[in-house]
């Protein structure tokens, strides 16, 4: 297992620097006025974060209102049809909401609350973030503007219901491929005009500083309490650890609970329907170095050097790039990144439902098919699954598009 020589036991006092960069990744490329709001919000999380009247209230909320520590459940049918490999299951599907997103969004709206910031804006993929982002605008008394592609609204019709009744003002975005891409795009333009008075809470490890910092922290709860449970459950580390990677912050919450352990990570992106550019959104597997919504990562291109079109079954992972953490860690070698495709998905979405009980989202479903297949090369051990999501949201869309299998 090669760490090139980094130091993980200092890694998250190390990474990122002070102007937000991991590595040559990051950074914050904004406009002036967006940086100066930049600025005050990464002020803030160093000054208000770190207090303990804050980390108390967002624990309490955790344990209270979110149902927090999510179980890891041992899929044992699931493990009979691979051999000797036994597979586990982090549960974020059973947070409140029924993904891992609402670890960062309370954590960002409790911060806008600290800020007398009146206005969440926020931009949703799958509807996952969006639906816990209204979540906590209602929590928290705050207003909410979530922007969503037209493509992704009528494919996640029962999420885009849940952010309405509570309280949520979707916006519909048309432009482009009318997908997350364009969904963030015209956030960032919504936000650029009321930074005074709203905060934009990144749905994912990315965009500009000091976001990708603040999301993988408050998600790395996920991984403090998977590897806890794990070494309780069975005495021992996981050999392997597996989660799907879009933006990547399920992948990045419980990483950062592994980085240091002698435990073989893997990234798990979208191949789609194949490897032509366009038929999926695998970006640290076939992308180029690029700048995009205000950081530096690793990015899908066109022919004129602009972000990609790309596609995903999963609304939640079609984006052409990933958070500079993810490259950063994907050129150190620490993290090994693969992709799996639409077919073999929505195989582990139907496997998963049938012999465990558990429908999960298509995005985490992804893990799960990677998961079966690296199980079949190990031959024999452990590995711990990020189930980013649960698949309510799915049922519909797999339903018409792929059948009952």
């Amino acid at each position: 297992m090669n760490f090139n020589n980094t130091n993980f036991d200092n890694y998250f006092k190390n990474y990122p620097d002070e102007k937000g960069y991991f590595g040559k990744y990051g950074g914050c490329y904004v406009t002036p006025e967006l940086k100066a709001a930049m600025d005050e919000i990464t002020e803030a999380y160093f000054t208000i974060c770190k207090s303990s009247k804050f980390i108390s209230e967002l624990r309490r909320i955790r344990r209270d209102f979110q149902g927090r520590p999510t179980p890891i459940s041992h899929l044992e049918r699931l493990s009979g049809t691979v051999g000797n490999v036994q597979l586990y299951v982090k549960r974020e599907d059973l947070n409140h909401t029924g993904a891992h997103k609402l670890n960062h969004c309370m954590g960002e709206a409790l911060l806008a609350k600290y800020m007398g910031k009146k206005k969440l804006i926020a931009e949703t993929g799958a509807g996952q973030h969006g639906v816990a982002l209204a979540t906590a605008a209602a929590y928290f008394g705050l207003e909410c503007d979530i922007y969503m592609g037209s493509v992704d609204i009528k494919k996640q019709a029962p999420n885009v219901a849940r952010m309405k009744i509570l309280g949520a003002n979707v916006v519909e975005v048309t432009h482009g491929l009318a997908t997350l891409k364009e969904a963030v795009d015209a956030a960032f333009e919504a936000y650029a005009k009321e930074y005074k008075t709203a905060i934009y809470c990144i749905g994912s490890v990315l965009g500009p500083h000091p976001f990708p910092m603040m999301v993988r922290d408050f998600q790395s709860v996920v991984g403090i309490e998977a590897r806890e449970q794990f070494i309780d459950m069975t005495g021992e580390l996981p050999d392997a650890v597996v989660a799907c990677v879009g933006g990547g912050s399920n992948a990045m919450g419980m990483f950062s609970g592994f980085l240091n352990d002698p435990v073989d990570i893997y990234g798990v992106e979208p191949l789609g329907r194949g490897t032509a550019l366009g038929d999926h959104a695998a970006s640290l597997t076939f992308g180029t170095e690029g700048i995009m919504h205000g950081f530096n990562s690793i990015m899908l291109k066109d022919e004129n050097g602009e972000p990609a079109p790309v596609y995903s079954v999963a609304s939640g992972l079609d984006y052409p790039s990933s958070g500079p953490e993810h490259a950063f860690l994907h050129d150190l070698g620490r993290v090994k990144y693969d992709v799996i495709g639409d077919d073999d998905t929505i195989d582990a979405f139907f496997a998963l439902s049938r012999l465990e009980g558990i429908i999960p989202a298509i995005e985490s479903s992804h893990a799960v098919a990677y998961a079966l297949k690296l199980a079949k090369k190990m031959g024999k051990g452990s590995i711990l699954i990020c189930l980013s999501g649960r698949g309510d949201k799915d049922m519909d869309y797999v339903i018409e598009n792929f059948g009952i299998r």
